[in-house]
C-alpha cells in the first residue's frame, strides 16, 4: 500500500489500541495510524497475536517497535509484515526509565550508528517501509548537530522517512510526562532539516493541536503527526481527508453517525466476549465541546466497567447529548 503521511496519528501507549484505531478510521480513510509501541521482547517471547492483531479496516496502519538489537528488530519487523502492517517504525523518542534500561527509545539519539545497523537488518528482512520516530536531541547534546548527524547516518543506511518530535528529551531530571511538554518546541529546526535533506520525507510532531496548524506545517514539511489532541478530541479528524488530502469525495459525518458505526463494531466485539470498557473509553472525547458532553463522559465512566455492561450503556449516554 502506498502511504501518504500528510497526516498521522501518533503511537500512544495504552491509547492507540486496535479499538481506538478503528474509531479513528471511521473519521478519516487517509490518515496513517500508528500502534502503541511494542517491544521486540513482547513479540519474540510473549503473546505475538495479542500484540499484532488488528482490524482490516485500519489500513494504512504502522507498527511501532521498541528495541535496538538488529537481529531481534529484523525478526519483529518480519512478523509485522506477515501480519499485514503497512510500515514498521523504530521508536527513538520515548524517554521512560524502562525504555532506557532496555537500551532503546530516546537514548538511541546518541547511537546513530546502531540505529543505522537496525535499519539495514530490518530492510533486508521486509519489503514494507522501515521508518524512524525520533527527538531532536537528548540532554545536553546540541540540537542542530545531533539531529543533522543522526539523519545523515541513518538515512545513508536506507531510511527515507523520519517523524521528528520537535523537542529534546531530557533523560535525566524530567519524567516521561514532563518530556511531552517541558522541553521547548523547535519547529524551525525541523523546517531547516527538511531544507538540508530535501530527498527525505520529514513528518513533524509535537504540540500540534489544530488542522489550521497542520496546514501551516505542511508548507514546510511533508507531513504532520498529531497525538493527544486526537485522542481527547477525535472528531477533529472528520475534516482531515477534505482539508489535508484534498479528497473532494470525503463525506462529513456527524458525531452521532460515527457513534452508530462504532456501536455496530462494539456489538460485534461484545459478541466475541470482549468487555465494553476496553472499547467505550475511546469514546469519551467524541462530543468534546457539545452540550451534554460532560454527562456523556460521566455516564460511560460510571457504567461501562460494570459486570455485564452492554451497548445500552452507550445508548443511554447518548441521550445526554443535545
Amino acid at each position: 500500500m502506498e502511504l501518504n503521511r500528510r497526516f498521522c496519528v501518533a503511537p500512544m501507549l495504552d491509547w492507540t489500541d486496535r479499538h481506538e484505531r478503528y474509531l479513528l478510521r471511521l473519521l478519516s480513510k487517509h490518515a496513517v495510524l500508528y500502534t502503541e509501541m511494542v517491544t521486540t521482547g513482547a513479540l519474540i517471547y510473549g503473546d505475538k497475536h495479542r500484540h499484532l492483531q488488528f482490524n482490516a479496516e485500519e489500513h494504512p496502519v504502522a507498527l511501532q517497535l521498541g528495541g535496538s538489537e538488529p537481529k531481534d528488530m529484523a525478526l519483529s519487523a518480519k512478523m509485522a509484515e506477515d501480519y499485514g502492517y503497512d510500515e514498521v517504525n523504530i521508536n527513538v523518542g520515548c524517554p521512560s526509565d524502562r525504555v532506557q534500561q532496555g537500551a532503546f527509545g530516546a537514548c538511541l539519539m546518541a547511537e546513530a550508528e546502531l540505529v543505522a545497523e537496525n535499519i539495514v537488518a530490518m530492510q533486508k528482512a521486509v519489503k514494507i517501509p522501515v521508518t524512524v520516530k525520533n527527538r531532536i536531541a537528548i540532554d545536553d547534546m546540541p540540537e542542530y548537530e545531533t539531529l543533522h548527524n543522526f539523519l545523515q547516518v541513518v538515512s545513508q543506511a536506507g531510511c527515507k522517512t523520519f517523524i521528528i518530535h520537535a523537542r529534546k528529551a531530557w533523560l535525566k531530571g524530567l519524567s516521561p510526562k514532563q518530556n511531552r511538554d517541558v522541553p521547548p518546541l523547535n519547529y524551525q529546526l525541523v523546517y531547516q532539516i527538511k531544507q538540508e535533506f530535501p530527498e527525505l520525507e520529514i513528518i513533524i510532531n509535537g504540540g500540534i493541536k489544530t488542522l489550521e496548524a497542520s496546514e501551516q506545517h505542511l508548507k514546510q514539511v511533508d507531513g504532520v503527526m498529531m497525538g493527544r489532541e486526537v485522542y481527547h478530541n477525535p472528531f477533529i479528524m472528520n475534516e482531515v481527508d477534505k482539508r489535508l488530502y484534498s479528497d473532494k469525495t470525503a463525506r462529513n459525518s456527524s458525531e452521532l453517525e460515527i457513534l452508530n458505526q462504532y456501536m455496530d463494531y462494539m456489538q460485534k466485539q461484545l459478541n466475541q466476549g470482549l468487555l465494553l470498557k476496553h472499547m467505550s473509553r475511546h469514546l469519551l472525547g467524541l462530543f468534546t465541546g457539545k452540550p451534554g458532553a460532560k454527562a456523556w463522559r460521566r455516564h460511560i465512566s460510571e457504567n461501562a466497567y460494570k459486570k455485564g455492561a452492554g451497548i445500552e450503556v452507550i445508548q443511554q449516554a447518548a441521550n445526554y447529548i443535545s
